[in-house]
């Protein structure tokens, strides 16, 4: 009975005592519940950038997302949380929470990944050619932070032909 109290007790005085989390689980945005960050835009209409040091996104992003959102990274097929949700809502940047695609455009592509048909704003991605690996592919990249989301195909559905094919650890998803 004494160690049962003696746990309580040391459960207790031992919460919110500042206590930083291990390394291997870094605070940040991919950790706390999810919240939209709308577009800011400078006086000359441009779009508001998000820019960090090296060690403040490794303080804020997983080793996972760090890797894929500023190395450039990818996840493996069928793994990531999102690749097969199917809920309404709204597609934000895991490292800036800038709103990015819309559940309306998601579709089921059959590659593993969240693949879209469309961003929700034009302003809100950026395309960057990308010449690794011996191809030729367009780079999808969040516009406000720079963090690598994936890349861009031509063969998506109508209306607009396209798919974005999205790295899960890339995005945060809110439900409506």
């Amino acid at each position: 009975m004494r160690l049962v109290v003696f746990l309580v007790l040391i459960t207790l005085f031992s919460c919110n005592t500042g206590v930083k989390k291990p390394a291997s689980a870094p605070a940040s945005v991919a950790q706390t519940a999810p919240q939209i960050v709308p577009a800011q835009y400078d006086s000359a209409g441009n779009l508001v950038k998000v820019q960090k040091t090296d060690e403040a996104w490794k303080s804020l992003l997983s080793s996972e997302a760090y890797h894929v959102l500023r190395e450039k990274g990818t996840e493996r097929a069928f793994t990531g949380a999102l690749w097969n949700n199917h809920e309404k809502g709204t597609f934000i940047c895991s490292a800036c929470a800038l709103p990015l695609f819309r559940s309306e455009t998601k579709f089921d592509s059959g590659t593993g990944w969240p693949s879209f048909w469309k961003p929700m704003t034009a302003d809100c991605i950026a395309e960057l050619t990308d010449r690794s690996y011996g191809m030729v592919r367009t780079e999808v990249e969040c516009a406000r932070c720079g963090g690598h989301q994936g890349h861009v195909f031509d063969d998506g559905p109508p209306p607009t032909g396209l798919r974005y094919c999205i790295n899960s650890v890339s995005l945060r998803f809110i439900a409506d």
